[in-house]
């Protein structure tokens, strides 16, 4: 892995970073081909959103595409992570007015995904780790990330991913996907308002569905909504679009809504 901190080869960081003390900062995970960072704009306003949200100064964004393009040069496929923190403070929860932000840029080999995910579609489980609500960072990608953790251990060894729900019982995303469920043909995903990440590949989905004149939704989904829909299908930056084969006894075809949008968002990402 490659990694510039403050724009500077390393990779270490002060252990007074408010990012390793608290979580307190932001990230960006980005799909790399060709030397490109990919949706690059889109993953910068919503970095541009969650440091307005947090009070964090952000990075200029032509500074860090510098800082991104030294790192992508030459690689034909990668992973792009952008973490900012607060930056270096003293102990106790309130920030030193001075604190600067960190910046760290790296660069780390494509995931190892099989093709048959993305063609084919996954199996996925319901997850007992709950997703907090709270409004002040709903929506952000923020650095706490420990509910997705301890989820992720639960997985069994043949599902690709899990679905969190919150204390309402509202199932809000998959550990690292949005989701999105087929309903008598209207695409639906959950309202993020409480608690979630609004997903880079999410917005492009509801972009293009709308484009396309499908009916679109974002709305309280149950457990039950899931398991009584026609399609489902889970997406992030990296990997597109993931249809969903199998959740719990429930059995899940290639839909023919899935299909319309996987192909939509793969010319859009190569063209954007």
């Amino acid at each position: 892995m490659n990694t510039l901190v403050n724009g500077m080869p390393g990779e270490s960081i002060s252990v007074r970073d408010r990012g390793f003390q608290y979580g307190d900062g932001l990230f960006e995970t980005l799909a790399v081909a060709n030397s490109v960072p990919l949706l690059w704009d889109r993953h910068m306003q919503r970095l541009s959103r969650g440091a307005a949200r947090l009070g964090i100064g952000a990075p200029d964004i032509h500074l860090l595409r510098q800082e991104a393009e030294q790192l992508c040069r030459g690689v034909a496929r990668g992973v792009l992570k952008i973490i900012v923190t607060r930056g270096p403070s003293g102990r106790g929860y309130a920030p030193d007015p001075g604190a600067s932000p960190t910046r760290t840029v790296s660069l780390s080999p494509w995931p190892d995904h099989p093709a048959a995910h993305r063609a084919h579609g996954v199996t996925v489980q319901f997850c007992r780790t709950m997703i907090a609500r709270n409004r002040a960072t709903a929506g952000i990608k923020h650095l706490n990330r420990l509910e997705q953790v301890l989820a992720r251990a639960e997985l069994d060894a043949n599902c690709a991913e899990g679905l969190m729900s919150d204390e309402s019982g509202q199932v809000i995303e998959g550990i690292m996907t949005n989701l999105f469920i087929v309903s008598r043909d209207v695409l639906l995903t959950p309202d993020l308002t409480h608690s979630g990440v609004e997903g880079v590949m999410r917005g492009l989905v509801l972009e293009r569905a709308t484009e396309m004149a499908i009916e679109t939704r974002m709305t309280g989904i149950k457990k039950n909504d899931i398991l009584q829909a026609d399609e489902v299908f889970l997406t992030n930056s990296l990997i597109g679009l993931w249809p969903v084969r199998q959740l719990e006894s429930k059995a899940y075809p290639l839909g023919r809504v899935t299909q319309r949008i996987r192909e939509a968002i793969g010319d859009a990402i190569v063209a954007d």
